[in-house]
């Protein structure tokens, strides 16, 4: 195990519950974080407090405040601490977002994500796992998504940079030989979860009695992805570090495997809920009826998701499987904990 991994977007919802597994399995853990105002700061000062918490026993986590677009002071931390695994996780979240402020999504997704690659290839780091997103599959309407499926219609700035992201690092692996791996989360979900996302933004229209708005009149579903599972699967990409496919079939360019060391993954829950349907269980978890505006499509959200687990099944013999009802009820326990 390397003496360091570097986690960035620590502040963030997945980069905190990773964190916190990593300390607590005894991995000396880097942390960076911007701490923008993209959501409630108040949410990732708490997160990292506990951190900070965690390590009083353990002195494994250093948290610096960084943004991936100053690649100087990232060139001082890997000069430093020379990390040996790095987990990109930081980013300009938000498809609805990047339509009002692609420039965010242009700095932090392509621009520091190039200097984590930088930074990755100066110092010779041996893993890096990155963030991609299910957005990438964009229009796309055969279901289950497979990481062999074309990506080359995305429908949002968001899912564009995420992309990017995988072809940048598919060309890094190949010119300078490291190894990467591009992570497609569905829909994560679960505590301290990120305000902007779904079950945030019912949870709290539902319990303060405000207008839901339900977007294409129902009529879309989601892998809801419990955080458990991803953080889980997380931890064993970090032992298993990606390979070149011996068997790459290189008349399939839309191939999740390659012939240099990168390979891409879904991580997402194999069950596709209908937004009614999710909304009903939130509902009766609650006690609680939410009061509903039915609308039309927002631009640049995907329809339907569902994740097609084959790849990560056979990589590391797992897949998530938190069922939704599960999930939401600790979900909503640690809600009303947090928010009183």
């Amino acid at each position: 195990m390397s003496k360091y991994v570097l986690v960035t977007g620590c502040a963030g919802f997945i980069g905190f519950h990773l964190c916190r597994k990593l300390i607590e399995e005894e991995y000396k853990v880097i942390g960076i974080d911007n701490i923008n105002s993209y959501y409630d700061k108040k949410l990732k000062k708490k997160r990292l407090e506990i951190l900070s918490q965690i390590n009083l026993n353990t002195k494994n986590w250093k948290f610096l405040k960084i943004d991936l677009v100053d690649k100087d002071s990232l060139l001082e931390i890997f000069q430093k601490y020379k990390p040996q695994t790095v987990i990109n996780l930081a980013a300009q979240a938000g498809v609805r977002y990047s339509i009002k402020n692609p420039t965010a999504y242009i700095n932090s997704n392509i621009l520091g994500f190039y200097n984590i690659l930088e930074c990755c290839k100066i110092f010779k780091v041996k893993n890096l796992l990155y963030a991609s997103s299910s957005s990438v599959y964009g229009g796309n309407t055969k279901i289950p998504f497979s990481e062999n499926d074309s990506v080359n219609h995305p429908i949002s700035i968001y899912a564009a940079t995420k992309k990017s992201n995988e072809l940048m690092a598919h060309s890094y692996s190949h010119l300078y030989g490291f190894a990467c791996t591009g992570i497609r989360f569905f829909t994560v979900y679960g505590p301290w979860g990120r305000p902007d996302m779904a079950p945030m933004i019912f949870a709290d229209a539902i319990i303060n009695k405000k207008t839901l708005k339900i977007f294409n009149y129902g009529n879309m579903s989601r892998s809801f992805t419990f955080i458990d599972d991803v953080i889980e699967i997380l931890i064993s990409l970090i032992n298993k570090p990606a390979v070149p496919d011996e068997n790459f079939d290189s008349r399939n360019p839309n191939s999740a495997t390659s012939w240099c060391s990168h390979r891409i993954f879904n991580i997402g829950n194999d069950n596709s809920v209908g937004l009614l349907t999710f909304v009903n269980m939130l509902e009766e978890e609650l006690g609680l009826e939410a009061i509903k505006d039915f609308v039309s499509l927002q631009r640049g959200d995907v329809v339907n998701t569902i994740s097609d687990n084959t790849n990560i099944n056979k990589w590391i013999g797992t897949y998530p499987k938190t069922s939704l009802k599960k999930g939401i009820k600790i979900f909503i326990k640690w809600y009303k904990d947090y928010y009183n």
